[in-house]
């Protein structure tokens, strides 16, 4: 036995390595494509059953005999049937593999309904391998057996662990809330058609769908000729058939499943082609009819959103108010959101929302691919209006970078497998990590779906997952932990709920190191000015740089460390405009280049740019024209620009060229110094040549291009009489109502000098005449335009006159728009503490070069002696260096390198004395008093002197005076000045004779002086004694039990009489005695329960006030620490004090005199609370007192106050008083009986007692008939009724509702009106009945009811 075994194994796809790596690949969580679930169906039909090997010797001509092998190895052996030779080997298959994966199929417990897309991911893994395996036998050493059995170790290992992670699987994750993949659309349909609602909703469970019109649940069962709904896969429909007008609605369909709900709404419009006209089903309907036909649309975006800055992970939302004018009813635009020229869709992600005048676009869980420019296009048959904003979106602060991800997840759809992804390409690979990117798939569906990563060890062909521990939403994934000097080749699947797609075609064959170099720093950073928030830094581009991705530009506050990222995708140009800056700050700025190796070092830094609208050339003048000519000079004249580029015009530059026979020459410069008005005196011309000129502005950025040229001006001596125009008209000081227009006075007098100047005005639209401002001649250059509107464009001109007349107009200038600009401000007087007068004006919008240029009389002051300018960033101070009559005038101050920033103030006669006695007040201060000094009481008799200061420094110095002599802080006085609030306090415990002067406060504070003072002398002092010396014994008697309120009364609301009075200082030991009449009132006496005390206030409750109550009440409180009474005397003008009170709560407590009427005539009466005997009562009619007499009678029912007037006349129409006494003056209550009021109540008066009559006349039946009469048959029958009426009665007998008559059997008789009696003589069977007397006149009727039996004896004795 000395030859040796060679096994090896044969498989059909993968060696053993291939087949452990995809074994570990199918056991991570999210690895289960449907290529490799085939392969392993391939492998395992290729593989089935037994093969048999052969074993063969190393010496191959050598076979070893049967009968030398053990006998536990005989049975794996192959032998020849004719040789009996060994011819093989036969090795068991390992079936450990298969039987564990038979294992992973688990019981599944019962669910109500499982979808496609459920079934499909479950069955991933559910996978069955039944492989065999082809084996040959080989010469395997111990090392190898060692190696081979922990791998199939380590195969065990990995199956146990898909095992457990399958049994972890839950079908509860895949459950999600209902969620609409196509919403319903709304219709608007021609009246008769058919309207028919789809919608696709996906959810797990499957949701229940109900359709709602208007809120109201549809019940198509009960209208099946109406409605239909169809379910089909998850596809929902309503059908509405042969609609009507009244099928316009809202309809709302909603999803309902566990884990939520979720609905949408359509809106069905159906419309009629003339109103009030319905159309047949038949009926042809007018072709393209629409209510907005022939209609043109006008439409404005306003209150539009500018550049948006966002943060990763936020929401954002951009919005718009669209006009869209005429309106028509029913009739919307299209409204269209673009992101860098391409629709956006709405999504999970991107919500939009149209309200009829607000387009309002919201970006959830906002991310860097978000970034761009987002536009706003509304469309109408009349055209499209458009707005567009940049939106950029920074990086969140803790989010790691694995590449610009964006997720995006879609509303669901089951069923639909997704295609497999395309165009994967590496977009960086270094040393650290690769990162992919690729298209998603064409086809997906409307559900999200997520990628798997694989990757794969070049010359191998074993795929492994790369995104285990993260799903992965973004068509791009940055891969880390790969070996560095491999080459891996990727490709990516995707998978949602329906199955998992196949696999992209692979990357070739990656390197994990530096493939590139890192590019070269850009060149130096150069920013300038662009607007208030934005900066345009360019920069050089990279050299010699290989896939440049882009730049990124970063940017730090001058004096800090901190960069700020200004783009989060990489720019390809060498420009970028970096927004959302602050306005002001000094910013510097520095650019990286980028591509997949990396990031370059930085450039340069740019030099420090201050955040503010950039300065630009200025525009071109206009409007040149000829003021004056003479024979060798002429002067020129023009408009500034209307755009100054941000910064003040520095001047002009005018050029010249001949025209000679209509040929023009070469342009010359005329001033090689710019000129700064709009005007030039052209010197050494030629006579009688003709010329034509341009003008050029500069301003600090540069020079403009040049104006329009003149046209052709002949150089010669004007010899007109009246004067040129004047020029360089401009305003200052516009606001809402006024402004100031300034102008210089014509270059040419004409033969007189120029005497005064016309000022024009007139609103800046068409039609508008010239008016002029004023009516006499200003000999001013300047004027104040009062009486403008605000918001409204004015133009103005300005004409010079002579004694020859009024000469040409000025050029126009406007026009200008009488507006008050934000942040405007004026000159303010100010008087400092040293009574220095200054003239301070402020401006907020100093641009770089701005000056502050101070005027008088609108010339520039140029002589300092009477003013000094001192000037600090945006403030400017003129002080009066010695202010006189000489500095009367109109002072002014205008900003340059501003948009007409200036204001003037007039300083007056008046104004300037006011001024002068300010400065006087300051130079000389006096220390302000808030209240002067005032004396108080305090407890214990304590006088308190004090007084508040207003203004003062923590140097103040107070001294305490009385009757001139300075008091100091001791035993009698106590001082206090408080610095903080300004009070100043002086305490005295008592005051002595010797105490009666004069008290004064004395203050010094620099040079500030102030005194107040207070007088107590003769009767006031006096008096200040006594109450100071009351105050001391009253608070001793407070340090025991004592009245804090003494005794009085109280009279309630219910006219109960209470004694009250409030207690301190009360202790349980504290005795409280109750006197009357100077007897104790004890425990056993019936008014002991009438005293009561709550919350210290003892309470005696007398109740209803009676003479027998009257009494002198006292009150005595004792303990230890003293003692006190209170004594209430209850007697003579006491009780008539508390019985007034109680009259007084009596009167008020009275109603509004009331109108009743009665039988007998009318009440009028009045409600009250209590009534007692002392109260006084008074009726008064017609404001006479009324007598008693039997027609008219008053007085008191109960708590009644009642007047009866019996039998009513109309005399006794009118006012009518009440009047109760209150102890003073009686409160009075008033009816007006007349009128209506009389109408109705005599007229009620009239019913009662005419139906009092009735009911005492009418005929009635008074008694002496019986209920029920029982006779025996054969017996005689007499009934008699008593009756009663006035008229008397007519009498009617009746028998079962039926009249009887006097006849033989029945004798009727009606006796002296009073008495109708019946006889029957023989009564028989026949006449038992129901009977009736009835009685009737003409006040009524009624009617005496009665039953008569008759009984047969016979009968009743057989019934016994």
């Amino acid at each position: 036995m000395s030859a040796s075994f060679h096994v090896k194994q044969h498989h059909h796809h993968s060696d053993k390595k291939q087949q452990h790596e995809s074994i570990s690949h199918h056991s991570s969580r999210s690895s289960f494509s449907q290529l490799s679930y085939a392969a392993h169906k391939r492998i395992q039909h290729s593989t089935i059953g037994v093969q048999q090997s052969f074993v063969e010797s190393e010496k191959r001509s050598e076979f070893i005999p049967s009968q030398l092998l053990p006998p536990r190895v005989k049975k794996y052996l192959a032998m020849d049937p004719d040789t009996n030779d060994v011819i093989g080997y036969i090795v068991p298959v390992f079936r450990t593999s298969h039987e564990f994966a038979r294992g992973l199929v688990e019981v599944q417990e019962e669910v109500k309904e499982e979808g496609v897309g459920h079934v499909a991911m479950r069955n991933l893994f559910s996978l069955e391998t039944s492989s065999m395996e082809t084996i040959t036998v080989e010469k395997k050493s111990r090392k190898r057996h060692i190696r081979e059995s922990a791998d199939r170790l380590e195969l065990s290992k990995k199956v146990e662990e898909r095992a457990e992670f399958r049994k972890k699987q839950n079908s509860d994750n895949l459950t999600h809330p209902p969620e609409f993949i196509v919403r319903p659309r709304g219709q608007t349909v021609w009246e008769g058609k058919t309207v028919k609602l789809h919608c696709t909703v996906s959810g797990w469970p499957k949701p229940r769908i109900a359709w709602y019109k208007n809120n109201v649940v549809i019940d198509e069962k009960a209208h099946p000729d109406k409605y239909t709904a169809e379910s089909n896969y998850n596809m929902h429909s309503l059908e509405i058939k042969s609609c009507d007008f009244l099928d316009t609605a809202q309809y709302r369909v909603s999803a309902l499943n566990i884990k939520g709900e979720s609905s949408s709404v359509a809106t069905v419009v159906i419309k009629r082609f003339q109103e009030g006209q319905k159309v047949g089903t038949l009926d042809a309907k007018p072709h393209g009819f629409c209510s907005e036909h022939g209609v043109t649309f006008e439409t404005a975006i306003i209150d539009s959103f500018e550049v948006a800055f966002g943060r990763e992970g936020e929401t954002l939302s951009l919005g718009c108010t669209v006009i869209v004018y005429p309106t028509v009813k029913r009739y919307q635009p299209d409204v269209l959101w673009y992101r860098n020229g391409k629709a956006l869709a709405e999504s999970k992600w991107v919500h939009t929302h149209w309200s009829g005048e607000k387009a309002t676009l919201t970006l959830i869980h906002l991310n860097k691919e978000d970034e761009g420019l987002y536009t706003l296009r509304v469309n109408t048959k009349s055209g499209f209006q458009s707005y567009s904003a940049y939106v950029f979106v920074r990086a969140g602060p803790s989010a790691p970078f694995t590449g610009m991800i964006k997720f995006t997840e879609e509303d669901a759809t089951v069923g639909v497998v997704p295609g497999e992804p395309t165009d994967l390409v590496v977009t960086e690979a270094t040393k650290n990590y690769v990162v992919l990117a690729w298209s998603p798939p064409a086809q997906r569906g409307h559900e999200g779906v997520v990628y798997l990563v694989e990757k794969c060890v070049a010359g191998s062909e074993c795929w492994q997952r790369a995104n285990t521990g993260m799903p992965v939403k973004s068509p791009r994934f940055a891969l880390f932990d790969l070996a560095e000097g491999k080459s891996y080749s990727f490709r990516v699947r995707c998978c949602n709920s329906a199955g998992m797609s196949e696999a992209s075609s692979a990357t070739g064959d990656i390197t994990v190191g530096d493939m590139l170099d890192l590019p070269a720093a850009p060149g130096p950073a150069v920013a300038t000015r662009n607007t208030d928030t934005s900066v345009v830094v360019s920069w050089g581009a990279s050299k010699d740089v290989k896939h440049l991705v882009g730049y990124y530009i970063n940017y730090t506050v001058a004096g800090s460390d901190v960069w700020t990222p200004a783009n989060n995708k990489p720019v390809k140009g060498t420009r970028f405009v970096c927004h959302g800056l602050n306005t002001g700050d000094s910013c510097v700025f520095r650019v990286k280049a980028v591509n997949a190796a990396g990031y370059s070092h930085s450039s340069l830094e740019s030099e420090a740019v201050v955040v503010k609208a950039g300065i630009a050339i200025p525009g071109v003048p206009s409007g040149v024209h000829l003021m004056e000519a003479a024979r060798d000079y002429m002067v020129l004249a023009w408009r500034e620009p209307a755009v100054t580029g941000g910064a003040d015009i520095r001047g002009y530059f005018v050029d010249y060229r001949t025209v000679k026979g209509g040929v023009e020459g070469q342009w010359h410069e005329l001033n090689p110094k710019a000129v700064t008005c709009t005007s030039y005196k052209a010197e050494n011309l030629k006579e009688n040549l003709f010329y034509q000129f341009q003008v050029r502005a500069i301003n600090m950025a540069g020079v403009s291009e040049a104006s329009l040229p003149s046209a052709a001006l002949e150089c010669k001596e004007w010899t007109i009489a009246k004067p040129g125009a004047p020029h360089d008209l401009h305003v200052l000081e516009v606001r809402d109502s006024s402004l100031v227009l300034l102008w210089e006075p014509p270059t040419f007098d004409g033969r007189t000098p120029v005497n005064g100047f016309y000022v024009d005005i007139k609103e800046a639209v068409a039609g508008e005449d010239w008016k002029g401002v004023h009516e006499k001649a200003t000999k001013l250059k300047y004027m104040k335009v009062n009486g403008l509107i605000a918001g409204r464009s004015y133009v103005f001109r300005v004409r010079a006159q002579n004694l020859a007349g009024v000469g040409k107009t000025s050029a126009v200038l406007g026009p200008v728009l009488a507006l008050t600009m934000p942040g405007t401000h004026e000159i303010i007087l100010d008087v400092d503490d040293d009574g220095v007068i200054s003239m301070i004006f402020e401006c907020s919008e100093m641009a770089e070069g701005s000056e502050f240029i101070w005027s008088k009389n609108y010339k520039t002051l140029t002589d300092t002696s009477r003013l000094t300018i001192v000037t600090e960033g945006g403030k400017s101070r003129a002080i009066f260096n010695a202010p006189s009559l000489e500095d009367l005038g109109i002072f002014s101050c205008e900003v340059t390198n501003t948009v007409g920033v200036s204001a003037s103030y007039t300083l007056t006669e008046a104004g300037l004395k006011r001024l002068l006695d300010i400065s006087h007040e300051h130079k000389f201060p006096i220390i302000p008093f808030k209240t002067q000094m005032a004396m108080e009481l305090l407890e214990k008799g304590r006088v308190r002197f004090w007084t508040q200061v207003e203004k003062f420094t923590t140097g103040c110095h107070v001294d305490y005076v009385f009757n001139d002599a300075i008091v100091e802080n001791g035993e009698k006085y106590q001082m206090n000045f408080d610095k903080n609030s300004g009070i100043i306090e002086m305490f005295m415990d008592s005051l002595a004779v010797t105490d009666e002067g004069t008290f004064t406060f004395n203050l010094v504070d620099g040079k500030a002086k102030g005194s107040t003072s207070l007088v107590l002398i003769g009767e006031e002092f006096r008096e200040l004694q006594k109450k100071s010396e009351f105050e001391h014994a009253e608070w001793i008697r407070r340090q025991g039990p004592h009245f804090v309120d003494y005794l009085g009364f109280q009279v309630t609301p219910e006219c109960n009489v209470l004694l009250k009075a409030t207690i301190g200082n009360i202790r349980p030991e504290t005795e409280i005695r109750w006197y009357k009449d100077g007897i104790e009132i004890e425990e056993d006496d019936a008014d002991y329960k009438k005293i009561e005390m709550k919350d210290e206030v003892l309470i005696f409750n007398i109740g209803k006030l009676s003479k027998k109550d009257a009494g002198v009440y006292e009150v005595k409180l004792k303990d230890a620490r003293g003692k006190d009474k209170s004594m209430f005397n209850l007697t003579e003008a006491g009780y008539q004090t508390v019985l007034n009170e109680l009259f007084r709560v009596i009167a008020n407590s009275s109603t509004e005199i009331s109108v009743k009427s009665t039988e007998h005539g009318i009440v009028l009466y009045s409600l009250i609370t209590y009534h007692m005997e002392d109260l006084q009562v008074g009726w008064l009619h017609k404001e006479a007192k009324i007598a008693h007499s039997d027609r008219v009678q008053c007085g008191v029912t109960g708590e009644q106050l009642w007047l009866k007037v019996n039998e009513p006349t109309e005399k006794d129409k009118g006012k009518y008083t009440i009047n109760i006494c209150d102890g003073k003056d009686g409160v009075k209550r008033f009816c007006d009986l007349s009128g209506q009021a009389w109408e109705e109540a005599f007229v009620e008066f009239q019913r009662l007692k005419a139906a009092a009559i009735a009911e005492r006349n009418r005929a009635r039946v008074v008694g002496g008939l019986p209920d029920v009469v029982t006779i025996q048959e054969g017996k005689s029958l007499n009934l008699t009724g008593n009756v009663w009426g006035d008229p008397a009665p007519e009498v009617t007998w009746m028998k079962n509702d039926r009249e009887l008559v006097s006849d033989e059997r029945y004798a009727l008789k009606f006796e002296h009106g009073k008495f109708a009696s019946i006889t029957i003589a023989a009564v028989t069977t026949t006449d038992s009945g129901k009977y009736a007397l009835l009685v009737k006149n003409k006040y009524g009727t009624e009617a005496g009811e009665f039953t008569v039996s008759v009984y047969i004896p016979e009968e009743e004795k057989k019934k016994e």
